[in-house]
């Protein structure tokens, strides 16, 4: 074995073995480092998540220790900026561990520094503690589908290192006295505190609370939490999981406001299960409290709805395109009745990527049942989700008869189902009818444009408030290269705030983010989503990552899509005060003008909008200031019109 004094701690080279994994840890004043990194997920000074699975397609991975203000960590900064440009197929990052440091601040310091690489917050020092971290200043080069750990020493011996696995000569990894920033890892010190976590007491509380509701007999999840031996057979892969932000599938940023039905785990859970499963996942003893409280999943979880709608039966084929389908069916109800919330089960969660319901008026159908025909919007299911509610006091209104119109999203994966999807409403009851009423718009591009073989590709929309409202929630859908996403409110005199960010977008769970504070939008004030996408092979869901990717219907296809509740402060329920018309005319300019200036100059244009707007660009502008305002874009609506009309020429892949 190699031994190497870092700062008065003797390092071992040596690989643990706890569920598989090269676990590193403290006993007594050794600390092992690890021989292979375990996959993590973490939120970069940006905002933006980063992986160590994902990175498929580069010839070797840096991972560097980082503490805000420490002159190393500065030096090794600018080694790794300089060795980018030599090293293109190498992907840099630093990790800061340090505890009680925030996001703001190490952004602060990335900013200040000029970094152009990720700098993560390890925030829960997870990755950290695995990796065998003792200071600011450690480096790791790790082989990409291994994440074995080729070279571990000072940063400025990483170039050498690279070198010679470039010429595919040995590294050589040299004894070496670490003098940086030292970073506290107290969780190292409570090995001994690890192994007696009790399964009972504490770890079992927090799967009932936050997991079993799907991992229960005929719950969605994979299998079902029924006791003790299920959890331990599957440890492994529940560390993993948490490890990379997989579980539980809440996937809104902690940092950034606060939201209702949250069903994330507190930073003090996660290490509970964590150092749980590395101690061995013990037992102690006594009743087993899964085994005694396990149960079977309800049809409907909130209690038996108001009104069932079974959507009509269609058979999905094993294959090919499945345009939109528009059933429609006989509202029964026969006096009006205001919804509270809505439960949709899709009748074959495989095939069945989305579900939008709305009401359309007593009169002839005009062609499909689309939702330009729809009064209201009563919820919209995406993959992964399920239920739609508003708070008390607000509702959607549900008149008497007429039509209930679906739009129903079905992708073919390989085997011929039948699905019979049904809707629940829960109304009001009839003497305690909401005051206040609950809008919809969707904040969207349909002009996006992702470049073949790239990542984090940013796409930006806005909605323009024209009046007072206060918005309740956001639902963020893409479709399979989606990445992330982020919601921000401009007001007027420019201040930003996030009021969500999502720093890794997963297509297979898309929930309502419901804030727990409604928030008020002003007059004049900008939602403006921000998307990112990731065309690329880093994405293991992206059926062609060397063809450019435009807006369209099907999964293999792109969105940009945003969607709101929201409440007019002027308007009540007998006192209707609606705009959402004029909100969703603006945007016309929200999908183009990226700089949020209200005009589209010619500059923010790209691709085939730029091409097709160019030669037309001067003849649009009448007040010739260079740029189109609402005016004169929608005097170029033909223009966009002819845009929108395309038809795909990629076949799909099975599953997509």
């Amino acid at each position: 074995m190699r031994m190497r004094i870092l700062t008065g701690v003797a390092v071992l080279a040596v690989a643990g073995a706890i569920a598989g994994s090269a676990l590193a840890y403290r006993v007594g004043d050794t600390v092992k480092v690890a021989t292979a990194a375990d996959d993590f997920r973490l939120v970069d000074h940006t905002g933006l998540a980063q992986s160590l699975r994902r990175l498929n397609d580069v010839d070797a991975v840096v991972v560097v220790s980082q503490v805000n203000g420490d002159a190393g960590s500065r030096k090794a900064g600018k080694a790794l900026e300089a060795l980018q440009a030599a090293h293109p197929k190498t992907k840099f990052m630093m990790l800061n561990s340090t505890l009680g440091v925030t996001r703001a601040q190490i952004a602060a310091e990335a900013n200040s520094q000029g970094y152009s690489f990720p700098v993560l917050h390890d925030d829960l020092q997870l990755a950290g503690e695995q990796l065998g971290i003792t200071t600011a200043g450690e480096a790791f080069v790790l082989q990409p589908k291994t994440l074995k750990v080729l070279y571990h020493g000072a940063a400025d011996g990483v170039g050498a290192a690279l070198a010679n696995l470039k010429a595919g000569k040995p590294i050589a990894m040299t004894d070496v006295k670490f003098t940086g920033t030292p970073i506290a890892f107290p969780e190292r010190q409570r090995t001994a505190e690890h192994a007696k976590i009790s399964y009972e007491s504490d770890v079992a509380p927090i799967l009932q609370a936050k997991c079993v509701a799907c991992h229960q007999e005929g719950g969605i999840g994979p299998f079902a939490m029924k006791d003790y031996a299920t959890v331990k057979g599957w440890a492994p892969m529940i560390r993993e999981a948490i490890r990379t932000d997989t579980m539980p599938p809440w996937h809104a940023d902690p940092t950034v406001g606060k939201f209702k039905h949250d069903a994330s785990l507190s930073n003090n859970q996660i290490k509970t299960i964590v150092h749980w499963i590395e101690a061995g996942a013990p037992r102690s003893g006594g009743a087993d409290p899964l085994a005694v409280a396990a149960t079977t999943a309800p049809e409907w979880p909130k209690g038996q709805p108001d009104l069932v709608v079974d959507i009509p039966g269609y058979t999905i084929p094993a294959s090919g395109v499945v345009e939109y389908q528009y059933p429609t069916t006989v509202n029964p109800t026969t006096e009006s009745r205001w919804v509270r919330s809505t439960s949709f089960i899709p009748g074959d969660r495989r095939g069945v990527h989305h579900i939008l319901m709305g009401n359309i008026a007593e009169k002839p159908l005009e062609g499909p049942a689309s939702a330009s025909q729809w009064i209201n919007s009563y919820g919209e299911f995406a993959v992964g989700g399920g239920d739609w509610n508003v708070p008390e006091g607000w509702g959607v209104e549900l008149p008497a008869g007429g039509n209930l119109g679906f739009q129903m999203h079905y992708t073919p994966y390989g085997k011929e189902s039948l699905d019979v999807s049904k809707v629940g409403l829960y109304f009001y009851p009839k003497d305690k009818a909401p005051t206040k009423i609950m809008r919809h718009a969707v904040v969207t591009d349909n002009f996006i444009e992702l470049p073949a073989n790239t990542d984090f590709h940013k796409e930006i929309a806005y909605l323009q408030f024209p009046k007072n409202a206060t918005l309740f929630s956001m639902m963020m859908h893409a479709h399979v290269r989606g990445q992330a996403a982020r919601v921000d409110l401009v007001e007027p005199n420019g201040k930003t705030t996030t009021i969500l960010n999502v720093p890794r977008y997963d297509f297979n769970w898309q929930r309502y983010y419901d804030f727990a504070e409604p928030i008020k939008v002003a007059a004049g004030s900008k939602i403006v989503a921000t998307w990112w996408y990731d065309n690329s092979t880093r994405n293991g869901a992206n059926p062609n990552p060397k063809e450019k990717v435009i807006w369209g219907d099907q999964s293999w296809e792109e969105m940009h899509y945003s969607s709101m509740f929201y409440q007019w402060d002027d308007e009540k329920v007998g006192a209707e005060a609606d705009a959402t018309d004029a909100l969703k005319a603006s945007g016309a300019i929200g999908a183009l003008d990226d700089n949020l200036d209200g005009k589209v100059q010619l500059t923010e244009l790209r691709g085939r909008v730029y091409d097709a707007m160019q030669p037309k660009f001067a003849e649009f502008d009448a007040d010739k200031d260079g740029a189109l305002d609402a005016t004169e874009i929608k005097a170029a609506k033909p223009v966009f019109a002819e845009l929108r009309k395309y038809a795909p020429n990629r076949a799909p892949t099975a599953g997509q």
